[in-house]
């Protein structure tokens, strides 16, 4: 059964109901209108720093915005021409094979493939190191929890004996299990892994890390007693980057491989250090080089309320006073930022190693506008425009200070881009903030998340809109997909979700991003990144199968955890990604038509049963992470899947899943009262899974009131009319239907 309705093109998200009922104060400066909350945040901010004053920002900031906003809206108009054109050529040629030659003639004609640009190089400069040329892993936290911020920011170091004692990568019986008292049986398979780890990453030039018995530090040298009594070096001596203590009784040792240090920790009187030969109580890693504070995918933030939460964390990360208290085992624990590490080189002098990641923060895109700022016309601003001018000035202390950026650049990740246009629009921004802030030219350095089709087929223009401002390009597998659909929607019905990693455009799209960066010269000055692992329990099988983001020649990919980060981080002691790249640089590229490929089934012959399971499985996804979502306003979690394995989800994933749907609907796969009952179905097992959480509201028994479910029951029946199959319309409106009616009943 085709779907009956069309697709709606005119989108508007303002939302003045919300300010009336929620009675929001609003202050005036221009022609802006700023919720009150926002307006005193920002001033208090701008007086702490006392790099400019709040009436010349907002004057800058009015100006400004006035100026992109019109563009703004302009560039999301051309997304619908574009795509209503490629509706109506899948209408028109429905019912026969795609012409693989006139399709992208066509891709060209309407300006969807842009020319190609000449060769060219970045010219990116002041770029910190973990970004340049150190490789490792990156975390990506929402910045509306400060918990989970700091965490992620002091996940630079994680021991490497908790994350291999409390994970699955070490096999465990009843005997050696994972127990809350220390396992000594456990303990020492962790201490014979890690010893290996040394052994193949920091080899001694004699021996095995797993004889040693002593570690010294002798006229600047690392001196290694075995327990044979032979003294021993590592092979490599540059490997020794110093210690920390007393040389003859150091307290701990550092080592370097591949531009990422081991810290080896000695206490004679440790839980586990007792009983070492050689008194080493733990071996600690470096972790995650990078972190993205997300002001987007991963957090719900949909008025000034959300908005100063996620400003107010990013700007105390910033200025280094951010700090969560919280009980733990019954006891009042203070979470804050990490300290340098201070150590001793092997010449004597005196040096520190960065106690904490590299922060970048998450901007939301172009399609969005928030109620927290009103314009002069009576439009919300768009939101990204105003995540450009506030996180930029919530860092302007550090660019003084340095505590984050060495170099002296903010660090901004910018999602959600539809080809090169875009991106200058993106860089037009950044530099109107820094024209507003009085920053040098090119102090902004961008990140584009090369998730939506249109910027994969023309990722080389796009790296040149932004060449000089351009540190960053990440696929991301799920935005991609839920793009993919969307783009072909009235192409014919999708394959299966489970099948779509093995279809000819995924392995084409990830090889052609490392293709056209290493072509473009970011090996050695930016990141070429790689997407989530989203199965944070499943460990053994992360340490089997995200070697391969190295091998691809990423030099960052993202982890859900810092344990994940320790782990992850050992794949970049085997792999010396800089000398991959350089073996990548010399292949045949990958090709654009495979990219151009359309994941279609020209004969879907699946049985009722396999329509049903799969739309079981996207509802499932769908209800659980909406739920949470709308009621709670959590934008990621851990969320059970169909079969109860914990995924980390965020908007990303949802919009896969819903555009699946819609797609099956559109196409006759299946008709509305099919979904309607596995929604139902679904959401009375989601409730089972949530039934531990005292702040979970069931959503079955309940479907008329629930706004949970009638938000996920719109991302499906709506999908098509959604702009690009993004979620974060519907998302929004009913989570502020939520707030509205959280306020009523209060």
């Amino acid at each position: 059964m085709m779907r009956r309705f069309g697709r709606n093109r005119t989108f508007v998200f303002t939302c003045p109901f919300y300010v009336e009922i929620m009675m929001i104060a609003f202050d005036t400066h221009g022609h802006l209108s700023i919720a009150s909350p926002l307006y005193q945040f920002v001033n208090t901010m701008l007086t702490e720093q006392g790099l400019m004053t709040p009436d010349a920002f907002w004057s800058g900031f009015d100006k400004a915005v006035h100026e992109l906003a019109p563009r703004n809206r302009a560039l999301l108009a051309k997304r619908e021409s574009i795509q209503t054109q490629i509706d109506a050529w899948h209408n028109t040629h429905a019912g026969s094979a795609i012409d693989a030659t006139a399709y992208e003639t066509f891709l060209r004609d309407i300006g969807y493939l842009v020319p190609e640009v000449a060769d060219f190089q970045v010219e990116t400069t002041n770029v910190d190191a973990e970004i340049a040329s150190i490789a490792g892993p990156q975390l990506v936290v929402p910045i509306t929890n400060a918990r989970y911020a700091l965490n992620a920011a002091n996940a630079r170091w994680g021991s490497l004996y908790d994350a291999l004692y409390g994970t699955d990568v070490i096999p465990h019986d009843d005997k050696d299990g994972i127990t809350k008292a220390y396992n000594p049986l456990r303990g020492a398979k962790v201490i014979a892994y890690v010893r290996k780890v040394l052994d193949d990453a920091v080899p001694l030039a004699s021996g095995s890390w797993s004889d040693v018995t002593r570690l010294v530090i002798t006229n600047g040298a690392f001196d290694i007693t075995l327990t044979s009594g032979a003294s021993t070096q590592l092979a490599n001596k540059a490997g020794f980057a110093g210690y920390t203590g007393d040389p003859a009784t150091p307290s701990s040792v550092i080592l370097c491989n591949n531009g990422l240090h081991f810290q080896i920790m000695i206490d004679a009187d440790g839980v586990i250090g007792q009983d070492d030969p050689a008194s080493i109580n733990d071996v600690r890693g470096e972790s995650a080089l990078s972190t993205i504070m997300d002001c987007e995918d991963s957090i719900a933030a949909v008025d000034a309320e959300d908005k100063v939460v996620a400003y107010s964390n990013w700007y105390g990360l910033m200025n280094g006073s951010l700090q969560d208290t919280f009980e733990k085992g019954g006891k009042t624990i203070v979470r804050k930022l990490n300290n340098d590490i201070d150590y001793v080189t092997a010449n004597g002098e005196s040096a520190s190693l960065r106690g904490r990641a590299l922060m970048l923060v998450r901007n939301v895109g172009h399609l969005m506008t928030n109620p927290a700022i009103m314009l002069s016309d009576g439009s919300e601003i768009p939101e990204g425009i105003m995540d450009a001018f506030i996180t930029v000035a919530a860092a302007m202390s550090d660019l003084q200070a340095r505590r984050n950026s060495v170099a002296g650049s903010v660090y901004i990740v910018k999602p959600k881009m539809h080809g090169p246009e875009e991106v200058a629009f993106a860089n037009d921004i950044f530099a109107a903030v820094e024209d507003v802030l009085g920053l040098p030219p090119f102090t902004i350095k961008m990140g584009i998340m090369d998730e939506e089709r249109r910027t994969t087929v023309n990722l080389k223009a796009c790296i040149n809109a932004a060449k000089n401002r351009v540190v960053f390009i990440n696929t991301g597998f799920l935005d991609r997909t839920g793009d993919e659909i969307h783009t072909s929607m009235n192409a014919g019905p999708m394959i299966r979700k489970s099948d779509m990693k093995a279809a000819p455009w995924i392995a084409a799209y990830e090889n052609w991003n490392v293709d056209i960066g290493l072509a473009c010269g970011l090996g050695g000055r930016g990141q070429i990144g790689k997407g989530m692992w989203a199965m944070p329990d499943m460990m053994a099988a992360m340490m089997e199968q995200k070697i391969g983001h190295p091998m691809a020649g990423a030099n960052c990919a993202w982890v859900p955890s810092p344990t994940a980060a320790t782990l992850h981080a050992l794949h970049y002691h085997q792999v010396n990604v800089a000398e991959q790249q350089a073996k990548l640089a010399t292949r045949e590229p990958a090709k654009r038509a495979d990219i151009l490929s359309i994941p279609i089934s020209t004969r879907p012959n699946w049985s009722a049963d396999d329509i049903r399971q799969e739309l079981r499985n996207n509802a499932q996804g769908i209800l659980g992470y909406v739920v949470r979502w709308i009621d709670q306003g959590v934008g990621c979690s851990k969320v059970p899947d169909i079969h109860d394995v914990g995924l980390m989800e965020d908007r990303a994933t949802l919009r896969i899943s819903s555009q699946h749907m819609s797609n099956w609907l559109h196409h006759g796969i299946c008709d509305d009262a099919l979904v309607m009952e596995v929604m139902q179905e679904m959401a009375a097992i989601v409730d089972q899974q949530n039934a531990g959480d005292p702040a979970y509201t069931p959503m079955a028994g309940n479907f008329d009131n629930s706004i949970a479910f009638k938000a996920a029951c719109d991302l499906v029946f709506q999908g098509r009319e959604q702009p690009s199959g993004y979620t974060e319309p519907v998302l929004h409106r009913r989570r502020l239907e939520k707030k509205l009616s959280d306020r009523a009943d209060a």
